[in-house]
């Protein structure tokens, strides 16, 4: 199986990734000489974590019919002060009041099924081909 985008540049600092008939805007910030209009690459690249692992506590609830309100989850990246790069990621899971203490375990291992964590664990291979 093969997952298809396309990207295309409208201007400026923007640059858009087409899929399934949807548009993935990214800007870069006004300080970088973009117009902000969006969110960076880079930053929909934690989204992407955390609505993955979103997803999977979502579903976890749903299959189990436990109420979801006040399920809530935070990712915060941390930077490595000498590398500059982010060698941190910390998901917070606030689970709902209700929730039963006996799933707590569960839940976790299905949160830490979210593919896009699996493809970073396991990173695919990056070609770049030239037409």
């Amino acid at each position: 199986m093969e997952k298809m985008m396309t990207v295309s540049f409208p201007g400026g600092k923007k640059v858009n990734a087409n899929y399934k008939g949807g548009t993935i805007r990214t800007d870069q910030p006004i300080k970088e000489g973009g117009e902000g209009s969006a969110p960076e690459p880079f930053t929909l690249f934690f989204a992407s974590i955390a609505t993955c692992a979103g997803i999977y506590a979502l579903e976890f609830c749903n299959e189990r019919h436990i109420s979801t309100d006040g399920l809530a989850l935070r990712l915060k990246a941390i930077r490595n002060p000498t590398s500059k790069l982010f060698d941190q990621v910390v998901l917070t899971l606030t689970l709902p009041a209700n929730f039963p203490k006996k799933y707590r375990t569960a839940i976790t291992k299905a949160v830490n099924l979210c593919t896009v964590k699996k493809h970073i664990v396991d990173p695919p291979q990056f070609r770049l081909e030239i037409n």
